[in-house]
């Protein structure tokens, strides 16, 4: 289904945009809103939500906290990742500790991820952790 044909998505990936993690504000304010490529929060895929998506890359980001490490968690990642992996998109996860302790390195992996389908080589620079992003 579509999130356009699927309103109680489509109103709970716009209230996922209002509360953002720490983590996922993080991330996006100072570093993927400024991406010169566009790149969504809490995007709809049929009956899921991604954290980030750019369309270019076909690039899902997912920040992963403590609820994706139990085998529950492990193997609903798993379904929803073939799900992605099968209408062409790659997917790629993070932890919450890794955007808190290694953020420049993150920024880096997406960068090469992302690639070719912007000019990022001029892009934004990464912010280390601990520094100050808008909505905190």
């Amino acid at each position: 289904m579509n999130e356009r044909n699927n309103p109680k998505l489509t109103a709970l990936s716009q209230n996922l945009r209002k509360e953002m993690t720490r983590e996922e504000k993080h991330l996006w304010y100072d570093f993927l809103k400024k991406l010169p490529t566009t790149v969504n929060r809490q995007k709809v895929f049929g009956i899921y939500i991604v954290d980030f998506y750019c369309a270019n890359a076909k690039l899902v980001i997912e920040l992963d906290g403590k609820q994706h490490y139990d085998e529950d968690g492990r193997e609903a990642d798993r379904v929803r990742d073939e799900y992605l992996n099968n209408l062409g998109i790659t997917v790629v996860r993070y932890t919450n500790r890794q955007i808190r302790e290694n953020f420049v390195g993150v920024c880096k992996d997406i960068e090469k991820r992302v690639g070719n389908t912007s000019s990022t080589a001029s892009g934004p620079p990464c912010l280390p952790a601990g520094r100050s992003f808008r909505g905190s």
